[in-house]
């Protein structure tokens, strides 16, 4: 395998695994905000924008890796 071959497979790599990461990350923060809700209805828009702030910061976090992975694949 040549060095550009093992650049896109690295970035797949690395682009898949901040997708999964980020996956799991909503997930457990959307069940949290699901119990909280449950527990006490009264404040579920505030447990609602909470969880949408933090949601929109995973996926930022997870945009700029896949956006870092694809440039180390074209400059290699």
């Amino acid at each position: 395998m040549n060095s550009l071959a093992l650049a896109y497979l690295s970035a797949g790599f690395g682009a898949g695994l901040a997708v999964i990461g980020a996956g799991l990350g909503i997930g457990k923060l959307a069940a949290a905000a699901m119990e909280g809700s449950a527990r006490q209805p009264t404040a579920a828009g505030d447990i609602r924008t909470s969880m949408i702030i933090a949601a929109a910061l995973i996926e930022g976090a997870t945009l700029f890796a896949i956006v870092v992975t694809l440039l180390l694949a074209i400059k290699a």
